[in-house]
């Protein structure tokens, strides 16, 4: 009724620059929005658009997977499958040691970084145009399925070891590569969320590709060069020999130390050192490992690209368009200062409003790169305790690692979390990112508008008053803590013994019962103190597996930390490199050929692990005895083979071992 009557009223006009709609008032239409906006970026079409590149690309890599499981013959590399026939190619062989850890990790980060594109997109499958708002989830979940599909002969082609398998390998990376970086050069901009979000979000695949495209070109090149591999070969021979030689060497005497106290700058060297990971003779980390640390780094580029990409260019546009008019309703809630007696907003208080807003662009920013940081160093501490774990395992420290007896040995659940350990490590590092950015900007914007701000401007100190108003408080806090430990220090210790004991009861009773009330006080702060730094310590290690956020008879609660432990089980159990080692002597011992120069009695004593030249004929006897000892010593702590040694079996403290059998 009141829209009829405003359209009836004469005194408008025809010429009125407004008009009333049933449900709105909106003002006149201002014409096409694109030409009063230069800046608005429209719908690239490239040349080879996306569903044409995966309609043409996926027939080709299933016709390339089908082909090379056609030439490879199965009964050539494993013979009780299938009678023979034709199977599907292993993708990795995450359990063995070939050398191809940059060829995994390029593939799993093509893999992982389109899963975080079609997140956002609005067509998560190419091969659909439109998809409505309903059914576009269930296209995600195909989506999750189609992906790895559509990439797996770009890592399929390299299990087969074969120069078949490169060239196919060659030609697929090219095709992607050269397809990805045609369409960003003719599409650079696109509209989604930031006009080159699109183009930053595709780096890490375009580098990926990249790494492909050289990697396959030299293994061809060097398949012709090389003689063809045996087939008895067993994979990661190298890294397990240089494992075992490493430590079954002769070390040198350990030079005595110094019982004196370190000193400062050595101690920082040491705890800086402890968060750098640096490579170790003799020792490799395991494969899955390397590829859940890469995945966690890319997940930190793109959840940060996206956060940054989204509030960035919207907080400038909001501080672009401020107007004296906005500052209007900032300074009636008071959250601009004014000095006009009468209200009204000036060129100060504009200026003071755009500072302010540029004051949460920087805090924002600054969250942002200090929560990158502190994940990177995070992963790379990580990395320095997997590998620490690792070597305690193989040693067979179980409860140096875990806490409490554990058996090494694979079940259902161990083998569940090993599967999902690279997908845990990618997931848990995107929620820590986005926790500790929430939490660092709370505390940066705090800092800067209770401290920083008052400080320039010397107005809005709430802060500072709050406090003058309660330094009587203050002060006795700080003086009653003093007061304790100097008593402590001269009245109640007696230092003339070398045990310290205690002295002066009656008085320390005393002062015990008179500073009741305010150790009260003290414990409060202390119980926010704690509140706090507990809150900081998990938000800040929430990206780490290896460090459980429950305490130790918690522990199990925590998924993260039981898929880590889970993880090492298999790991230590299925690649422990003296078991691969041993196994490699077995199949050498067992081959009509063996290999050249190579004795029975020299596999026995595992002497050829040691030396990497031929053994003199005449070998003495107490380096006989050595090598012996050192084999025997370590295939008895071996817990890969702990659970099937005959004295295990029948008596669990057999051969002097003392040997817990705790629940998993």
């Amino acid at each position: 009724m009141a829209s009829e009557e405003l359209r009836s009223d004469p005194n408008l006009g025809v010429n009125s620059s407004y008009f009333y709609d049933d449900n709105w008032y909106i003002s006149e239409p201002m014409g096409n929005l694109d030409d009063m906006n230069p800046d608005a970026i429209s719908d690239c079409h490239p040349t080879v658009p996306y569903y044409l590149y995966h309609a043409c690309m996926a027939p080709i890599s299933l016709a390339v997977l089908l082909g090379l499981s056609l030439l490879i013959k199965r009964k050539h590399r494993y013979k009780n499958c299938l009678g023979g026939a034709p199977g599907l190619l292993s993708p990795v062989h995450f359990l063995e040691e070939e050398g191809n850890k940059g060829l995994t990790v390029a593939v799993f980060g093509i893999l992982f970084s389109s899963l975080c594109v079609l997140v956002l997109d609005a067509n998560p499958l190419p091969f659909i145009s439109s998809s409505s708002p309903h059914s576009r989830e269930y296209w995600k979940i195909m989506a999750l399925l189609y992906y790895p599909a559509f990439y797996y002969p770009l890592i399929a082609c390299a299990t087969v070891r074969h120069r078949i398998g490169y060239f196919f390998g060659c030609l697929l990376s090219w095709c992607h590569c050269v397809v990805h970086i045609w369409q960003k050069v003719e599409c650079p901009e696109s509209p989604k969320i930031y006009r080159y979000y699109s183009l930053l979000s595709s780096l890490p695949i375009i580098l990926c590709l990249m790494v492909l495209s050289l990697w396959y070109p030299v293994q061809l090149v060097e398949s012709f060069r090389q003689k063809r591999k045996t087939v008895g070969e067993v994979p990661g021979n190298g890294y397990y020999k240089e494992y075992l030689k490493n430590i079954l060497a002769k070390r040198p005497p350990k030079r005595s130390t110094s019982k004196a106290k370190p000193s400062v700058f050595s101690r920082i060297q040491s705890y800086m050192r402890s968060y750098i990971y640096t490579p170790q003779e003799g020792f490799q980390i395991p494969l899955k490992l390397a590829v859940s640390l890469a995945m966690a780094v890319i997940a930190v580029y793109q959840v940060a690209l996206l956060l940054l990409v989204t509030f960035v260019p919207c907080i400038q546009i909001v501080r672009a368009g401020m107007t004296k008019e906005v500052t209007v309703l900032l300074v009636q809630f008071g959250l601009v200062p004014s000095e006009n007696t009468a209200g009204l907003p000036g060129d100060k208080e504009l200026a003071t409003a755009k500072h302010y807003v540029w004051s949460l662009e920087v805090c924002f920013v600054s969250s942002l790169v200090i929560s990158c940081l502190l994940t990177f160093s995070m992963l790379m501490r990580s990395l320095v305790r997997h590998r620490s774990n690792l070597q305690r395992l193989y040693r067979g420290a179980v409860l140096n690692v875990f806490h409490r007896p554990r058996k090494l040995q694979p079940s259902q659940q161990a083998l569940v979390c090993w599967m999902c350990f690279t997908s845990f490590q990618a997931a848990f590092t995107c929620l820590g990112l986005l926790i500790q950015l929430v939490v660092f900007f709370i505390c940066t914007v705090s800092f800067t508008f209770l401290v920083v701000i008052p400080l320039q401007s010397g107005t809005n100190t709430y802060l500072f008053k709050i406090v003058k108003n309660m330094w009587p408080f203050w002060l006795t806090l700080v003086v009653s803590v003093i007061v304790q430990n100097l008593l402590t220090h001269y009245c109640f210790l007696k230092r003339g013994h070398l045990p310290k004991e205690l002295t002066n009861r009656r008085a320390l009773y005393i002062v015990t019962y008179l500073l009741f009330p305010v150790n009260v006080l003290v414990g409060v702060l202390a119980g926010i103190w704690r509140m706090v730094i507990s809150a900081l310590y998990n938000v800040v290690h929430f990206c780490q597996l290896d460090v459980s956020l429950l305490s130790h008879g918690a522990e199990t609660f925590d998924p993260g930390y039981r898929t880590y432990c889970y993880y090492l089980k298999i790991e230590v159990s299925q690649s422990h490199p003296a078991m691969k080692a041993f196994c490699l002597l077995l199949l050498q011992s067992h081959s009509p050929q063996g290999p050249k120069g190579l004795h029975p009695g020299d596999i026995e004593e595992g002497v050829m692990l040691m030396k990497t030249k031929q053994l003199a004929s005449k070998t003495s006897q107490q380096k006989q005895n050595r090598a012996r000892w050192c084999l025997a010593y370590t295939l008895l702590h071996n817990p890969s083979l702990l659970p099937y040694r005959k004295g295990f079996l029948a008596n669990a403290a057999a051969n002097g071992m003392q040997i817990s059998l705790g629940k998993p």
